[in-house]
């Protein structure tokens, strides 16, 4: 079933956490954290909507790592209900698509509900002092990519964070499976 996460709530505070990444590595939010601002985003391994803009978070994220921003993506899925969200599958997606980012996993789900995540993809960005600045889509993709020349909504978005501290007054939501609660 299709989501949609409510719109931004400018300023508020993202919550800490203390996750283990693909890499075995543990992060905090400090560890992640951008130059210019941070991007916190809620994906998993099997979500047709995620599927429908990897390639192109991908690019967004280099660019953005560009810019100054630091980015993070988490997994809160309940890989007893969705097998294909365990840690191994994916350990195994990070290194076949060589994500750019760490890639963590959530398994208590408390860090979703703290981000009171609904979604993936649902994507947070954040400015200097962990304040909300974007909640909406990467672009215009749904199930399926969206034409080559789309609007880069979070890259946009992002990039106004890092040259001004500010996200842009009007946003489009992102859309997608409903994160899988256990």
């Amino acid at each position: 079933m299709a989501v949609q996460p409510p719109i931004c709530d400018f300023g508020r505070k993202a919550p800490d956490f203390n996750l283990t990444g693909v890499d075995g590595k543990a992060y905090t939010l400090q560890d992640v954290k951008g130059e210019n601002g941070t991007l916190v985003a809620f994906m998993c391994n099997h979500c047709p909507y995620v599927l429908a803009v990897l390639e192109r978070l991908i690019r967004d994220v280099k660019d953005l790592q560009a810019k100054g921003i630091g980015v993070v993506a988490i997994n809160s899925n309940d890989p007893a209900q969705y097998p294909q969200d365990s840690f191994d599958n994916m350990v195994a997606m990070a290194e076949r698509h060589a994500f750019p980012f760490p890639y963590l996993f959530d398994e208590t789900q408390e860090v979703a509900r703290a981000y009171d995540a609904v979604c993936t993809p649902d994507f947070f960005g954040f400015d200097t002092d962990f304040g909300l600045q974007y909640r909406g889509r990467l672009d215009e993709s749904r199930k399926e990519t969206g034409p080559k020349d789309a609007h880069r909504d979070l890259y946009e978005a992002m990039s106004l964070v890092a040259k001004t501290g500010h996200g842009p007054a009007d946003q489009t939501p992102s859309m997608g499976c409903s994160i899988k609660w256990r």
